[in-house]
């Protein structure tokens, strides 16, 4: 895995890239990448500090390590386009729904398959990468490959049978926390803290919350009960959440993204 391709550079390309040259665990030298907008991908290059490649034909040449990133209902016409040029090469997908089944309609004999969902935290080192169980990487380089994602986050392995479950949760999940920051930066706000305190108050406290869960290995239920003593305030807010059903909304939010 000397030399990373991106094929697409979206949001998720740009977080790994991102990721990685900034972990140091990939040198920007060793990143390739190629998307359809060239305008856009030369902007990029020079943000994140990849080197850009005019054609898919060019970027395959150069690089031993494909990451397709592209959007899922493109790649089939990729790999299509990519023929016989990928055989040999290490692949690793990041597109929804492209597990290792799929790809394995589509690709010739002689290439070595790893499907992932990261998420976006991953630009910042604190993302979560789902690996599926099954691949078919050389022993070296799936060694390499956790290694060099272990640098960005934390690195999941997960049958291929629960890989759309998990990535409700860790991949969709920003989304849904965000929400809930915004949502409580709202309600600081209403209350008169300013809107940057307010969701720096939000942020640091739910990072703080998650720690602590990993760090104790406590149910969640228990370290809420800690902060909840009768009559308070927390149980009070608490309260008001199950109320509002909010347990069963995020149950909700997984079954629908499940829901294909």
């Amino acid at each position: 895995m000397k030399k990373i391709g991106f094929i697409g550079m979206g949001n998720m390309a740009q977080a790994l890239s991102e990721g990685f040259i900034n972990a140091g665990v990939v040198d920007a030298a060793d990143i390739s990448a190629f998307a359809p907008n060239q305008e856009k991908l030369a902007e990029n290059a020079e943000r994140i500090g990849f080197r850009p490649c005019k054609t898919v034909y060019e970027l395959a040449e150069g690089c031993d390590t494909l990451i397709m990133a592209c959007k899922p209902y493109q790649l089939e016409s990729v790999l299509v386009q990519l023929g016989d040029k990928i055989k040999g090469k290490t692949v690793i997908s990041v597109a929804d729904g492209w597990n290792f089944e799929k790809y394995s309609k589509h690709l010739p004999e002689g290439v070595f398959l790893q499907y992932i969902m990261p998420n976006t935290p991953v630009s910042v080192g604190e993302g979560t990468v789902i690996l599926e169980e099954i691949n078919t990487l050389r022993p070296e380089d799936r060694r390499q490959l956790i290694e060099i994602l272990k640098g960005v986050g934390t690195v999941v392995e997960i049958p291929s049978h629960l890989m759309d479950a998990a990535t409700a949760i860790s991949g969709c999940g920003p989304a849904f926390f965000d929400i809930i920051i915004e949502a409580l930066g709202d309600g600081a706000v209403k209350n008169g803290i300013p809107r940057k305190t307010a969701y720096e108050l939000a942020c640091q406290t739910m990072i703080g919350a998650a720690r602590l869960k990993l760090k104790t290995g406590l149910h969640p239920g228990e370290l809420k009960d800690r902060v909840c003593s009768p009559a308070g305030t927390t149980i009070k807010g608490v309260a008001a959440l199950e109320e509002a059903g909010v347990r069963s909304a995020f149950i909700k939010a997984v079954d629908a993204v499940l829901d294909k």
